[in-house]
């Protein structure tokens, strides 16, 4: 499958193309076409699939498009949601199709487009082909590739608006998930209190306390949460539990012993907005997770060895000042304007949850019903 997304790579730029200077001005209306000045060279580079605003426009109504789904009832919007930063804040696992509850905490999906591997346990390698895995997990949205291309050549406006794109009919999965991409991409998170104080601009001014805990974190919280994505992007036994019967992370894909227990290490970007916290949200609250780390820790055979120290039980100690601090830091790293930037937010006409496609899942998907 990924072969196949590579060797339609060149093709699909030169259909993506326009005039120069046609192209500059619609990349200006794409959130997240341009590069943050703090941030480092993204894997996904604008050069692989050229945000256009068409087809911005396009992956944005096709990540709140309910339709997509088995039953008609989740959208990729409806466990993701800009409010919270893209992820389901407040829920613990989020609620698919039919009711299923899924079995890990959904993440914030932002700045994707610096991301070598996606999701918990790294089962996806590719921003274009992630959403496979929601799509078709039966607790989520339960569909298949196939019944979703199927629906969108079903679609006289899906049809019209990917035959502008990419100039040929039908509808094809390449096509589907590229311009799903474009939204994806798009979602970067780089305005946040703390962003400004880095590239030195108005508005960002950093308290004492704010910047004790910046310390702090430089300190202690490095190398899992380093750089100016907050993550090293690595997998990590963080003492969550002693063994790990039910969900072996990043184990469950490579089937290594010593991959039992690890998981993803998330950034801390809008880290204020997407609790509960770890991949199973077993955290309400940041405190409860500086106290995990301070003293909760539980030995296993994979524990990080970062969590070691020479004397005492492994963990990082921290002082009630420096949980304070810390806490008053992570505050910073909220982005108002990714909150509310009114062009990542879901289209009007998908903004009940009824979509585009409803009549197209009624004819030919009946017997999922």
């Amino acid at each position: 499958m990924l072969a196949y997304w590579f060797l339609g790579l060149s093709s699909s730029l030169v259909a993506c193309a326009s005039p120069t200077g046609e192209r500059s001005q619609l990349e200006q209306a794409v959130p997240g076409s341009a590069i943050p000045g703090n941030f480092p060279v993204p894997e996904y580079t604008t050069a692989q699939n050229p945000p256009t605003k068409q087809a911005f426009e396009l992956g944005r109504s096709l990540f709140y498009d309910a339709s997509l789904s088995r039953t008609g009832e989740v959208s990729c919007g409806s466990c993701h949601r800009q409010a919270a930063a893209f992820s389901d804040g407040g829920q613990r696992f989020s609620q698919g199709v039919l009711g299923h509850r899924g079995t890990r905490n959904s993440p914030a999906l932002q700045n994707l487009r610096w991301k070598r591997e996606l999701l918990w346990d790294g089962g996806a390698n590719h921003i274009e082909t992630m959403p496979l895995a929601p799509l078709s997990n039966h607790l989520e949205m339960g569909e298949t590739l196939a019944d979703v291309v199927r629906k969108l050549n079903a679609s006289a406006e899906y049809r019209q608006r990917f035959a502008q794109l990419y100039g040929r009919q039908p509808i094809d999965s390449y096509q589907f998930l590229r311009a799903l991409a474009q939204f994806t991409a798009a979602l970067t998170s780089a305005n946040s209190r703390y962003d400004r104080y880095m590239r030195q601009e108005a508005g960002g001014e950093l308290s004492d306390g704010e910047l004790r805990g910046l310390a702090v974190l430089r300190k202690n919280c490095a190398p899992c949460h380093a750089g100016e994505l907050f993550t090293d992007e690595s997998y990590r036994n963080n003492g969550l539990d002693h063994a790990f019967p039910l969900d072996s992370g990043r184990a469950h894909i490579t089937g290594r012993r010593s991959d039992v227990g690890r998981f993803k290490v998330p950034s801390l970007r809008n880290i204020a907005l997407t609790a509960p916290y770890m991949h199973d949200g077993r955290f309400k609250t940041l405190t409860e997770v500086l106290d995990h780390y301070d003293h909760g820790l539980a030995a296993s055979p994979t524990l990080d060895t970062v969590f070691h120290q020479l004397q005492g039980p492994p963990g990082i100690t921290l002082s009630a000042q420096q949980k304070q601090d810390l806490l008053a830091f992570l505050g910073t790293l909220t982005d108002e304007t990714f909150l509310h930037d009114k062009r990542l937010a879901a289209p009007a006409s998908h903004s009940t949850g009824t979509t585009a496609l409803t009549a197209g899942v009624a004819t030919g998907n009946s017997k999922s019903y």
